[in-house]
């Protein structure tokens, strides 16, 4: 049953934030562009599995989200509800598989949402782009796009869960400390030094801090 967007037109509706808003197809492209920088095949659907997932929890919980890939899905919870990953109610769990899942924050009960491979064969171009079977540049983006639209919910499954304890409410870094070697501050929980001069910088070399052009 088509409702009325966010803009007040008579379409069919792709997606809703958590507040109830809602978008179509259109809207919703429009809005990954501005955030995201381009129509990710894998926001647009993620935009629709967002919208799966809170249909399939109670509007009167708290929620948080886990996310299993960190690649342009966690972008569509972000932009559809208040759960991010600076706020601590997304979690990425970086198991590489293309699912959400929505659960109460105490209780851990929830809703998972995932893109079923089982169901691509009716959608080769959403299929070579899911398992990259063509290089991206042969791929045909409008396509694309009209078998995303076309298949809506049709190629996502769902079902119920229970978060493991250990990912329910937000870990605190606890108390601070200086690093001997770089001298910043860093959770004591690390160590004796910080994780960064332990060998886990994603720097190469080392840059003098007091360098005058920095000044």
């Amino acid at each position: 049953m088509n409702r009325l967007s966010a803009t007040g037109s008579d379409a069919e509706i792709w997606c809703h934030t958590h507040s109830g808003t809602a978008y179509d197809f259109e809207e919703y492209l429009d809005i990954v562009r501005e955030f995201h920088g381009h129509a990710a095949p894998g926001l647009l659907i993620g935009g629709k599995m967002v919208d799966v997932a809170l249909s399939r929890i109670s509007r009167e919980i708290l929620f948080d989200v886990i996310c299993e890939t960190d690649s342009c899905l966690p972008d569509a919870v972000q932009l559809l509800t208040l759960c991010t990953i600076g706020n601590g109610w997304l979690k990425v769990v970086p198991l590489q598989r293309f699912a959400i899942t929505f659960y109460d924050k105490y209780e851990g009960e929830g809703a998972r949402v995932y893109l079923d491979p089982l169901r691509l064969d009716a959608w080769p171009e959403i299929k070579n782009w899911f398992f990259q079977l063509i290089p991206k540049a042969d791929q045909d983006s409008d396509r694309l796009k009209e078998q995303i639209r076309a298949a809506g919910d049709g190629i996502l499954e769902h079902h119920r869960v229970r978060v493991d304890p250990e990912y329910l409410g937000r870990k605190k870094s606890g108390r601070k400390t200086t690093c001997p070697v770089c001298g910043e501050a860093y959770p004591v929980a690390q160590g004796k030094i910080c994780r960064a001069c332990d060998g886990g910088s994603p720097y190469i070399g080392t840059t003098d801090k007091k360098d005058k052009n920095m000044e």
